[in-house]
């Protein structure tokens, strides 16, 4: 079953859903109400033509005396016949004068609650009555509610017909349901689900098409095209969709030339010193070195920078995972700075460089203060290793915001503008001379490693090629609760 299927029979289902909760909870609300009295009224009205035609009286009349003696001696009778009850009650005293079930005594007090109903006009004209009835309810002493209609027969008095009121039964209500509701429900039914079909079944290509662009663009990708993007069309959500795919796919070829960048990078520093020591060491074994003390010594410099370049591979890939266990307690960057400072300022020395240090002692920060030392000495020596003889390096730590915030400037080489963005990649090496005092291409990387594993950020800038450059660290300030071991 296609998706476009599912997605139409869905909404077809919630709404046949929503129906049958509707049918539901309208029986439920005309279980609730209470029943109206119209046909009670009407039947009780129907009954009176009967009851004026047995007690000899006409609608409107003012009886004698003596028919108001046989009134009273036939309405039982008349009420067993019609199998309804019959009181003659005052309006006015709101007293009883007669009951034909005997629960009021005579003169007994009565609540009568009238009500504003008119008889429909066929009906009347049909009885043949010439005054209006009256209608209501009266209660019982135990609570029983009546429904009457009454006739003014009598002089002050009236003729009540009574009939309990009716109570609401399911059989009522669904009678009510399908004589009233079914059938336009029904027609509603059918015109919404019609119309709701028609609608689903264009949303659903809608969003089956932008979905059926996303497959077509994941395939492309897969057979080789990896520019392809998804247009951002549609809701806002198929939109974040598409976003996320083009981002996606942006991150996976970025992810791709890193790591083809990676294979070029490391296959080429691996082959340049492993080349000299196959040359040196086969000049050694033929007896062709003119100084076998100085090829040997480049054989050790070679193996040397190997064995850095796999401990800082090793380094890296235990932080990048998450593995690299470090001590967490709290540092003073400033003095830990100055200390690397003063310890590098003999190298700066004897490249003629001036190294200015301004770092005072700071609140500290929650780190591992070999790591941290780790990464003032690569900026430091990074600074003296491309700074020309007669240049200056400066390094400040203090506090900025929430945190310290370390920097070494110096008037170096520079940075090219193409470059800045790629200083912190694996191998990756702006100052492109190949020989054996170049560095691994780790230095950075690893910096950056160590700071981003103690929550902070480093950055770079540079005006330009032979400008100098500036790097930045900042770390956050330790929190107040005790400092534990943690892995980076």
């Amino acid at each position: 079953m296609t998706l476009r299927t599912r997605l139409l029979l869905s909404y077809l289902v919630l709404l046949s859903i929503t129906l049958a909760v509707m049918v539901l909870a309208l029986i439920v609300f005309l279980f609730a109400q209470p029943v109206a009295p119209d046909a009670t009224y009407e039947q009780l009205a129907t009954i009176a033509r009967d009851v004026i035609a047995d007690s000899g009286l006409r609608d409107g009349s003012r009886p004698t005396l003596a028919e108001l003696r046989d009134l009273r001696l036939s309405l039982p009778q008349i009420a067993a016949d019609n199998e309804v009850r019959i009181l003659i009650a005052n309006f006015a005293t709101q007293t009883v004068n007669f009951d034909s079930d005997q629960t009021f005594t005579d003169g007994a007090a009565i609540t009568i609650d009238s009500e504003v109903y008119t008889l429909p006009t066929y009906l009347r004209r049909s009885l043949g009555l010439l005054s209006e009835p009256s209608f209501g309810s009266f209660r019982d002493a135990d609570g029983t509610r009546w429904l009457f209609t009454g006739l003014s027969l009598l002089r002050d008095n009236a003729v009540l017909l009574a009939e309990p009121a009716p109570r609401q039964t399911l059989a009522n209500v669904l009678a009510t349901f399908r004589r009233e509701l079914a059938r336009p429900l029904i027609q509603a039914a059918f015109i919404g689900l019609v119309v709701a079909a028609l609608l689903a079944a264009w949303i659903s290509s809608n969003l089956s098409r932008v979905l059926a662009r996303l497959v077509k663009a994941a395939e492309a990708v897969a057979a080789g095209a990896p520019d392809t993007t998804v247009p951002l069309q549609g809701p806002p959500e198929v939109r974040s969709v598409a976003a996320a795919f083009n981002r996606m796919n942006a991150e996976v070829q970025d992810a791709q030339r890193s790591q083809q960048d990676f294979l070029i990078n490391v296959s080429h520093d691996l082959k340049t010193p492993l080349t000299s020591i196959q040359g040196y060491s086969q000049a050694i074994m033929d007896g062709a070195a003119r100084d076998p003390a100085s090829a040997a010594q480049i054989i050790h410099e070679e193996a040397g920078r190997l064995n850095r370049m796999v401990t800082e591979l090793t380094d890296l890939a235990r932080l990048q995972s998450g593995r690299f266990s470090m001590q967490s307690v709290p540092v003073d960057l400033g003095q830990l700075a100055r200390a690397v400072g003063e310890r590098l300022a003999i190298l700066a020395q004897e490249k003629y460089i001036t190294l200015n240090i301004e770092a005072a002692s700071l609140p500290p920060v929650a780190g591992d203060g070999d790591r941290l030392a780790q990464v003032v000495t690569n900026l430091v020596s990074n600074a003296i290793k491309y700074t020309p003889a007669g240049g200056k390096i400066w390094m400040k730590a203090g506090v900025n915001g929430s945190g310290v915030e370390l920097t070494v400037r110096d008037s170096g080489i520079g940075i090219a503008p193409q470059d800045l963005p790629r200083v912190f990649e694996r191998f990756y090496q702006a100052d492109k001379a190949r020989g054996p005092q170049r560095g691994t291409g780790l230095g950075l990387a690893i910096t950056q490693e160590i700071v981003q594993a103690h929550g902070g950020k480093i950055s770079v800038n540079s005006p330009g090629q032979n400008q100098g450059s500036t790097f930045t660290v900042w770390l956050p300030l330790a929190q107040s609760s005790t400092v534990t071991r943690r892995k980076a």
